[in-house]
This record gives C-alpha cells, sequence and structure tokens, in this order.
C-alpha cells in the first residue's frame, strides 16, 4: 500500500511539473504574441485561471489511473474515476465558454454605442449578446449531456428514455410552447434588426430606450428609470414604435392656438433668433407655419431638429418656454381670447288693445251700427207657446 502511495505521488509529481512546463510554454507564446496584439494578452488574462485548473485536474486524473491497483480496469477505482472524469468535464467547459466570451467581447470593443451615429453598433450589440446567451446555453447543454453520458448504464437509461419519448414530447410541447415561441421571437430580434440595444421606442404608449434584449423578454427603460419587461413575442405580434431604427435624428412639433392678432412672421423672426442659441439644435430643419384659423383662433406650428430622442424633447421645451416668453413681452395681443359679445334687446312698442264689448268693433262707427241693429230688433217678454 505504501508503495501504491508512492508511485501515486511521484506520478502526480511528475504530472504537475509536465503541466507546469506545458503552461511556462504557453505564457511565453502568449507573451511573445502580445507585443504585436493585445488581445492575445487580454486572453492570457481571462483563460488563464481556466487552463490551470484544467491542466491540474488531468495531471491528477493521469497520474491516478497511472499508479491504481489493479490497473484501470479495477471497478473498485470507478467512482474515483467517474469523479475525475467529470471534474475534467466541467474544467473543459469552463475553459470554452471563456474562450467563447472573450471572443464576444473582443467583438464588442469594435462597437461603441457612446458615438452620435451608433446604429450599426447597436445592431452588432444586439447580435452579440443573444449570441452569448445561446453560447452559454449549448455549452452547459453538452457539458450536463457528457456528465450524464460518463454514468455507467446511461446507454440503457437513455433507450428507456427514448421509448417513453412519444408522449414526453407532446406533453412537453405544449407545456413549453410560449416558451418556446418567446425564444424564437428572440432569436429573430437579434438579426432582423426590428430592436437593438439603446434603441428608442414607444410600447404600450410608453417611451424609453431598449436596455437588455435576452432569448425569452426584452428590457425597456422608461423615461421615468422604470423598467418594462416584454416578453419578446410582443415585438414579432404587436406593431410598436422604434424612433432610432435607421438613425438617430427626428423632427418634432410644438403647436400653439393664438389669437388673430398675433404676428406670424415677428414669430418666425424670434424663432429664427432663439434657435442658433442652442445646442439641443442640430440645424437641418426650423419651420413655422400657420396651418389653421377657423373658431376664434390661430394654429401655429413649429417643426424642429435634433440629434436624438431626448434632445428633442428638450429642444421643444426649450422653443415653447421662449415663445411664450416673447408672446407676453413683445406681442401680447397673439395671446389666445375668448371673445363674448353682449346684445341688449328693446322690445316693440305696442298700442293699448281693447277688448271688443258690442257686436260691432275695430273703427269709431261700430258701436253706433251696433246700436243702430240693436234698437231695430223687438224685444219679447211674453213666454213662447208650444203647439202641438
Amino acid at each position: 500500500m505504501t508503495d501504491s502511495w508512492t508511485d501515486f505521488l511521484l506520478t502526480l509529481g511528475g504530472a504537475v511539473a509536465v503541466a507546469a512546463v506545458l503552461l511556462g510554454v504557453l505564457a511565453l507564446l502568449i507573451r511573445l504574441a502580445a507585443r504585436r496584439s493585445s488581445s492575445a494578452a487580454a486572453l492570457h488574462h481571462s483563460a488563464r485561471l481556466h487552463v490551470r485548473a484544467l491542466l491540474l485536474v488531468v495531471a491528477v486524473w493521469v497520474s491516478i489511473r497511472s499508479t491504481l491497483p489493479g490497473g484501470p480496469t479495477n471497478e473498485a477505482w470507478e467512482p474515483l474515476n467517474l469523479v475525475c472524469r467529470i471534474a475534467t468535464i466541467v474544467a473543459v467547459a469552463w475553459l470554452v465558454a471563456s474562450i467563447a466570451l472573450f471572443v464576444e467581447d473582443l467583438s464588442l470593443r469594435r462597437y461603441r454605442i457612446d458615438v452620435a451615429d451608433n446604429r450599426n453598433a447597436r445592431r452588432a450589440r444586439t447580435q452579440v449578446l443573444v449570441i452569448r446567451r445561446l453560447t452559454l446555453m449549448v455549452v452547459v447543454v453538452l457539458a450536463i449531456g457528457a456528465i450524464l453520458l460518463s454514468f455507467p448504464g446511461a446507454g440503457a437509461i437513455g433507450a428507456s428514455v427514448l421509448a417513453s419519448a412519444g408522449v414526453i414530447s407532446i406533453v412537453a410541447a405544449l407545456a413549453a410552447q410560449s416558451t418556446l415561441g418567446n425564444v424564437i421571437a428572440g432569436i429573430q430580434i437579434a438579426f432582423s434588426d426590428s430592436i437593438r440595444y439603446d434603441d428608442a421606442v414607444i410600447v404600450e404608449g410608453e417611451w424609453g430606450w431598449v436596455e437588455e434584449i435576452t432569448l425569452s423578454y426584452v428590457v425597456v427603460r422608461l423615461w421615468d428609470d422604470r423598467r418594462m419587461v416584454l416578453p419578446s413575442t410582443y415585438f414579432t405580434t404587436t406593431p410598436f414604435q422604434n424612433w432610432t431604427r435607421n438613425h438617430s435624428e427626428l423632427l418634432g412639433a410644438v403647436e400653439f392656438d393664438l389669437d388673430w392678432r398675433v404676428s406670424p412672421d415677428g414669430m418666425r423672426a424670434e424663432l429664427d433668433r432663439i434657435l442658433p442659441l442652442t445646442d439641443l439644435w442640430d440645424g437641418r430643419v426650423k419651420v413655422l407655419q400657420v396651418t389653421d384659423a377657423v373658431g376664434g383662433f390661430v394654429h401655429v406650428r413649429i417643426l424642429v431638429t435634433a440629434r436624438d430622442a431626448p434632445t428633442l424633447f428638450d429642444l421643444r421645451c426649450h422653443v415653447r418656454e421662449r415663445m411664450i416668453d416673447w408672446l407676453q413681452s413683445s406681442n401680447e395681443g397673439g395671446l389666445p381670447r375668448h371673445r363674448v359679445e353682449t346684445v341688449e334687446r328693446v322690445p316693440p312698442r305696442r298700442g293699448s288693445t281693447v277688448e271688443p264689448s258690442g257686436l260691432y268693433s275695430g273703427d269709431d262707427d261700430a258701436d253706433e251700427r251696433a246700436a243702430r241693429l240693436t234698437t231695430q230688433t223687438p224685444v219679447s217678454d211674453a213666454p213662447t207657446e208650444r203647439t202641438g
């Protein structure tokens, strides 16, 4: 037993020495490559811990297998072999994932999103980050599959699982329908270029920026720092506004309802004066038009442009404030007014009316005619006799 441990320690020491030599040679090669490219030095700094872990695990496994009493086929040492195999699989998966993430981070460094025209950079960032999540998922799934296949009898277990896979697959498909739909929608969003990181969007009546895109959901940071989390299928099935789809420059309107006595030329001159004094205006468009003049008001619309959505909002507020100051100080007659006209109506004069009291009425001879007629008619006070 003592000889076995001695052999094991000697073999382990030799394996560790070989691993150290390999690490030294690899470090020397990376240093030589780093003189020409900074990416090699960054790769060495990112993956050196993973390489050391892998070489250490492999050295221990080789030492154990080469010094096992009874040889590698001894079933008593199978659990230890299984542990070393699983540790090797985990170390390899960890190294592969670190290298993949380094390559993706290297791609991200080539695209800056803190510049004015960053549409291509935001598209590349969206795609790379979605690929990053897919890469990690694939590496993890493959590592788990390799670990499961390392167990004895995994083939028989797999055969029994496949025998009942028909019913299970149908149930799983129905249960994961929405999840799979979101995953597919997330991949479609990444490569269809419908939205990108830092896009200005209008969703559910709210204005914000795309902050995070995953395989199953999208996070939108609203203008008041709230977060709206939407499923990926929302952006493939529901209409929404993307203000930075092709470029970040936008055009906005400032509208006024003013009195008829306002001076459009005066407002236009004031607009020409205030816009060059602010950095919010990008110098592309400045238009003032009277778009309507009905209902007692003159509708004035001002169109201005800015480099992005937040700047445009600030520019519209700035133009609105300056125009209000100008109206109050230089064109007070143009302030909106509601006019009310008071009309006093005088009833027409009418002559005195006398109710007719006789047989005739309407002129001076009426009473005389009525008297003449009544005096000619005899009046009998005797009772009328009945005949028959």
